[in-house]
């Protein structure tokens, strides 16, 4: 009954709800992405105007946002020819006189403006040639009123299609209060009781008319807290649902032992391990050895030791008599992983392979045999190792690095390439904030490596203005004559006519000014070079053989030069904080003490300035990711997009409503610790609504086996 009932009314299609019909409805989808009546329903509004002002024009100012005015119509006027035409109406109070302008309905306008005929006109105030005016403002009636019982008027995120179109706030809310009116009523509670009472929440219907249309500021406060609750609590019980499926049936490979391909790699480290190292090993060890599939997010700030953890897992595979597959988002990571791990395998008998899709054909089947008859221990490559040809006799242990950059569908091959469910270590050195960790991850079990190895520096981080270029090209000249090395990074490669960015090309040409040739050698690289090209440019400058290398944030992940000790960030505020602080951790890898530059303009926002200060006062990641959760929002945190998890919460914002979200996963654990998969009677709605979100694409989906 539950689930019909919601089909019956919520899964119908926009267009049948009367008002909007089949133009309307497609423009909804297009420009909001609505198509259907819980669409629309839970399209809530950004912010709330207090309907109950009304302002003279004489207080005008075209800074206001919204205003509500009333007045009559003294003129009606016409300006312009065929598509320049437009409709002039001027409306007066006591105080003055301000122009209604229409480019769009006009004839249905010149309808409804009459002389002498007075309205409430509600928009913005803007100006042309000196003199105020509204642009497509609503009129209504001051006798008639939009929602009764609500003195506020929610504003929703619209588009200037919608507008021309008519579609503005007050046929927006007007739609919505139809939909509630013919249907609120049936639209059945979708938490249990005790749940409500227990978190003290309001129910449904009562959320829904109050989200909308406030009665007053309490009710909206509980409106927001019901429906904030709803949505983070049914993420979070859906993935621990998703985590106790697995743990019952995710049956694994078994890494029981520990021996010659670990032991004797471990003792070729030339470094100890730090202590956080040697407790994520236990942890995966305990992990791999109990006959269920591990899932587990390895977060881990820039040099603090993954890759390391990584193969040594890959040796404990291959102990076990598995092999490894670590995937990498670039050829130029991809290939830096592989060196590391021919270094790190040594005579230890560890077969190492790598492949990319520029491997050479002779050697690209001579890998896929190695891999077929299980010759091979450890396959290090690009999205190319999971292409259909490529196939393992015994893959046991999975690595994904920087997995963000890689799409779901691509990240899910890999499980197909095992007769049982590879072991799963994703790694990131983008550290996440703990709020948004529980969201994407919270099905996986994460470790951290919050120690950085003996005998690292912390990088000294500075702002260089403009005025301060070339006393930084004689502290760069002095470093280099230490024996340094220095990475330049620019955020573009072509001109652009519309920024006054300094560019790849042009700043290229003035560091070889600077530091001509015999005397310093420069490298470039960027994204537009061929792999060759940039291999043979990376290599000159990871020998030691070019002293500088202008890059793009190409260069952000996984370029490991210890005799790098300087980087120089040119238009520093066109990145965020994430990505300074990935490049960042470019330098700082040997003992020397190491500087990073952000060079900017003269001119820079206030985010930018607070981002550029947080900078130079911090080089813990973690720090920086939550002042980044809270200064852009979960949506623009680089990889969320891509990441494939469906958090696209309406209302809730993870950077102010972590104690809600802890609240929301401890009551859900709470239930799924009695009642792993929601199977008892008084759990029937859970288990309903569950089944209901995952039929609309709203829950997210179960990536913890990467299937």
């Amino acid at each position: 009954m539950y689930l019909c009932a919601m089909a019956n009314i919520l899964d119908r299609e926009i267009q049948y709800l009367p008002g909007i019909g089949p133009k309307r409805a497609e423009l909804l989808k297009k420009e909001l992405d609505i198509h259907s009546f819980r669409d629309l329903l839970y399209t809530f509004p950004f912010r709330y105007l207090d309907r109950t002002r009304i302002y003279a024009i004489s207080e005008l100012e075209p800074s206001m946002a919204w205003v509500q005015i009333r007045g009559t119509i003294v003129a009606i006027n016409h300006a312009g020819e065929n598509r320049g035409k437009r409709l002039i109406a001027t409306l007066a109070d006591r105080t003055g006189r301000v122009d209604l302008i229409f480019f769009q309905g006009i004839k249905w306008m010149e309808e409804k403006v009459r002389l002498g005929k007075e309205f409430i006109v509600f928009g913005r105030p803007s100006t042309f040639n000196g003199s105020l005016n509204f642009v497509h403002p609503e009129l209504e009636d001051p006798e008639s009123a939009l929602a009764q019982g609500s003195t506020m008027t929610g504003v929703y995120s619209s588009t200037e299609k919608l507008r021309n179109s008519g579609i503005g706030i007050k046929v927006f809310s007007k739609l919505i209060q139809k939909l509630l009116n013919q249907w609120l009523d049936h639209i059945p509670e979708s938490l249990p009781e005790s749940i409500r009472q227990q978190a003290g929440l309001i129910p449904l219907r009562q959320a829904l008319r109050n989200i909308h249309f406030p009665e007053n500021l309490q009710l909206l406060e509980q409106a927001r807290a019901r429906l904030k609750f709803e949505e983070l609590f049914y993420l979070q019980l859906s993935l621990l649902k998703q985590r106790n499926v697995r743990m019952r049936h995710g049956a694994a490979p078994v890494f029981s032992r520990i021996g010659e391909y670990f032991n004797h790699c471990y003792c070729r480290i030339p470094f100890e391990l730090t202590g956080a190292q040697k407790r994520v090993i236990k942890q995966i060890r305990s992990d791999a050895r109990s006959g269920l599939q591990m899932n587990r997010l390895l977060q881990g700030d820039v040099g603090s030791g993954k890759t390391m953890v990584a193969f040594l897992c890959a040796a404990m595979a291959a102990d076990n008599g598995y092999q490894t597959c670590l995937m990498a988002p670039t050829e130029v990571l991809a290939q830096q992983h592989y060196q590391g791990a021919l270094a790190f395998a040594g005579d230890s008998g560890l077969k190492v392979a790598l492949l990319t899709g520029s491997t050479k054909a002779k050697e690209r089947r001579a890998i896929l045999e190695g891999l077929e008859d299980g010759s091979i221990h450890l396959l290090v490559g690009t999205h190319a190792v999971i292409e259909d040809p490529v196939q393992f006799q015994r893959l046991g242990f999975a690595i994904i690095d920087e997995q963000h950059r890689f799409g779901v569908a691509q990240r899910a091959r890999l499980r197909y390439k095992a007769e049982l469910a590879p072991h799963i270590l994703v790694m990131t050195a983008t550290p996440i904030p703990r709020t948004l960790a529980m969201t994407l991850y919270g099905d996986l079990d994460v470790s951290v490596l919050d120690e950085l190895p003996p005998g690292r520096k912390p990088i000294t981080t500075k702002h260089i203005a403009e005025s301060q270029r070339y006393a930084m090209y004689k502290f760069l000249k002095s470093e280099i004559k230490k024996g340094r090395q220095v990475f330049i990074v620019y955020p573009m490669i072509k001109e652009s006519e519309k920024m006054d960015y300094q560019n790849l090309q042009s700043g290229y040409e003035e560091i070889v000014q600077e530091f001509p040739a015999p005397e310093y050698v420069t490298a470039v690289v960027h994204g537009q070079q061929k792999n060759e090209d940039k291999a043979h440019d990376m290599q000159l400058f990871a020998e030691g053989k070019a002293h500088i290398l202008v890059a793009t944030s190409v260069i952000e992940v996984g370029v490991n030069v210890p005799n790098a000790s300087v980087m120089v960030i040119e238009s520093a505020e066109r990145f965020g904080l994430s990505q300074l602080h990935q490049l960042r951790g470019r330098v700082g890898r040997g003992a020397e003490q190491s500087f990073c530059l952000l060079m900017t303009g003269y001119k820079l926002s206030q985010e930018s300035r607070q981002r550029i200060e947080l900078m130079c006062s911090t080089n813990d990641g973690f720090e920086l990711a939550e002042a980044d959760l809270r200064m852009r929002g979960p949506g623009d945190i680089e990889g969320t997009q891509q990441s494939g998890l469906a958090i696209d919460l309406r209302l809730s914002n993870l950077a102010k409503d972590g104690s809600l979200l802890n609240y929301a996963r401890e009551m859900a654990n709470t239930i799924l610790q009695n009642d792993p998969l929601l199977e008892r009677p008084e759990h029937r709605l859970l288990a309903q609504q569950l089944t209901y979100l995952r039929h609309q694409g709203e829950e997210p989906v179960d990536y913890s086996r990467i299937s």
